[in-house]
C-alpha cells in the first residue's frame, strides 16, 4: 500500500510524497517542478529515502527478523508467547526443548514488496536465562548435562 509523508524541501515548502510499499533505503525519488527556481523555471527536486533503524526488529530484503527472549522455562517446557510484528503482536508456539539460535517464520508478516507479495517474519528464540537466580540455582543441584555438545566442532 501507498503512504503519505509530508516532507520539507529545502526552500521551505512542504510536499506530499506518497511512498509506494517496498521502498528501500537510498532510493531516491524526482519531483519535477518543486525544486530551485532558474532561468528555465523551476527545478525537479529529488528526494533520498532514508529509513531509520528500529529499536529490535531488522530488515532483511522483504523480510523482518527479531530476537526474540525466552525464559529457561519457556525453552524446555514450550508454550504461547506474545511476538512483537510491524503491525500488531500474534501469539507464537514454541516447541518443548527449544534451543537458542532456533529460528521460527511468521509467514506474510515482513514487509510489502513492490510487487504486492509480502515477506515473513523470522524471529530467533534467546534464552535469557537469570543470573544469581538462587531458587533455579538450587533446583539444578547435582544435575549435570552430560551430552558431549562440543564434539562436532572437533574439541
Amino acid at each position: 500500500t501507498r503512504q503519505d509523508q509530508r516532507i520539507t524541501l529545502g526552500d521551505g515548502k512542504t510536499i506530499d510524497l506518497k511512498l509506494p510499499a517496498g521502498m528501500e533505503d537510498g532510493t531516491q525519488m524526482r519531483r519535477k517542478g518543486k525544486g530551485e527556481p532558474g532561468p528555465g523555471g523551476a527545478g525537479d527536486a529529488t528526494v533520498v529515502i532514508e529509513i531509520t533503524p528500529h529499536a529490535f526488529f531488522q530488515r532483511d530484503g522483504d523480510d523482518v527478523r527479531l530476537s526474540l527472549p525466552i525464559s529457561l522455562d519457556e525453552a524446555v517446557n514450550g508454550g504461547k508467547v506474545k511476538v512483537p510484528t510491524v503491525e500488531r503482536p500474534v501469539m507464537l508456539t514454541i516447541a518443548p526443548g527449544s534451543s537458542s539460535g532456533k529460528v521460527l517464520r511468521l509467514k506474510g508478516k515482513g514487509f510489502t514488496h513492490a510487487n504486492g507479495t509480502r515477506g515473513d517474519q523470522l524471529v530467533t528464540l534467546e534464552i535469557d536465562i537469570p543470573a544469581g537466580d538462587e531458587d533455579l540455582v538450587k533446583r539444578l543441584e547435582g544435575w549435570q548435562d552430560t551430552r558431549d555438545l562440543r564434539s562436532r566442532l572437533g574439541v
